[in-house]
């Protein structure tokens, strides 16, 4: 796949593999949690990535972040290789630590966590979560900071009042909505949101998406959207990429993903989506998955997907199928399409 200057974000052939304690008389085992990612994400879209649990959706993103540092592969970033952006430290532990390009850089790219519970420090006022990013960058202080964070709070649904609070004092989609204005402190361009509604109750997650899409045409920002939830991922995202087993195995946008999927894993997690109707859902033919997902220590040969297939065939075994396209806007990962 060619680069494209018009992308915002692009990834090249990305994984991420972490290696097992290695046992006595054995060669070290490898997770492959992301196995060779190709992604182009354009400014002011939303891309979803969806899959089951362990499909390395969470890693990818950390790994665009560079919060994960990548086994092999590229991110670029406004035409900039983030991958290289490093330097080594060699310090008590031997740890890896990114140089102040990659920390100026991070301005630019933010994170919505999962748990909004646990992402926030409970040690901390709003005041001092939301505003520690300005902090950290110097950018404000003081007053200017109080009243930086007071309208953060207003821009995502918040009393402003509630900056001397702690996190235990709100709800889940309260603290949520704090996380959201703590990524939005740096204006950044694009935020990777790791499945930020899937501990919420189902009002608070219509609650949050609808924030989500506001500030998205207020700021001009551009999404990553993870989740397992297809049903949110179509409401939200333009474009869809469904992963499986450290893989893409199909992406197009939202509305061919939903209504013509052509991947049997894609049409399974669609088949999965409850349908409003009664007697459409009472009528509706399901796609049961038999079997559990692979180990990405030891994935099976050829496609990855074919010890669960209900059409696999022998080649499938065999060969493995690479991303092609089937037009301009659609690709898929399959013998049989």
């Amino acid at each position: 796949m060619s680069q494209n200057p018009q992308n915002l974000l692009q990834v090249r052939d990305l994984k991420v593999h972490f290696p097992m304690p290695k046992k006595f008389g054995q060669e070290r085992a490898v997770v492959k949690a992301v196995d060779g990612i190709d992604l182009d994400i354009r400014a002011g879209e939303t891309l979803g990535l969806v899959g089951e649990s362990g499909c390395g959706k969470s890693t990818l993103g950390r790994a665009i972040l560079q919060l994960i540092r990548p086994t092999e592969g590229s991110v670029t970033f406004e035409g900039q290789e983030l991958t290289t952006l490093w330097k080594q430290r060699f310090g008590l532990f031997g740890v890896w630590s990114p140089n102040e390009m990659m920390r100026r850089k991070r301005q630019d790219m933010q994170m919505i966590f999962q748990d909004p519970f646990s992402s926030l420090n409970p040690r901390m006022t709003v005041e001092d979560i939301v505003g520690e990013p300005l902090k950290n960058y110097g950018i404000l202080s003081g007053k200017a900071l109080r009243e930086k964070v007071q309208d953060l709070l207003q821009t995502v649904g918040m009393d402003p009042r509630y900056i001397r609070r702690y996190p235990h004092e709100f709800s889940g989609g309260q603290c949520q909505r704090i996380g959201i204005a703590r990524a939005l402190a740096l204006n950044p361009k694009i935020i990777v949101a790791d499945e930020p509604i899937s501990a919420l109750d189902v009002s608070i997650q219509a609650q949050i998406l609808n924030l989500l899409e506001k500030l998205q045409d207020e700021f001009n920002l551009t999404y990553i959207f993870i989740a397992h939830d297809l049903a949110a991922v179509r409401h939200i995202s333009d474009r869809v990429a469904v992963m499986y087993l450290g893989k893409v195995v199909e992406i197009s946008d939202q509305e061919t993903i939903i209504k013509n999927p052509k991947h049997p894993y894609t049409k399974a997690l669609i088949s999965a989506i409850p349908l409003p109707d009664p007697e459409q859902e009472k009528n509706r033919k399901h796609i049961v998955l038999e079997g559990d997902v692979p180990s990405p220590i030891n994935p099976p040969s050829g496609c990855s997907f074919h010890t669960r297939c209900p059409i696999a065939e022998d080649r499938c075994k065999r060969e493995l199928p690479i991303l092609r396209n089937l037009n301009e806007n659609h690709r898929v990962s399959c013998h049989l399409v």
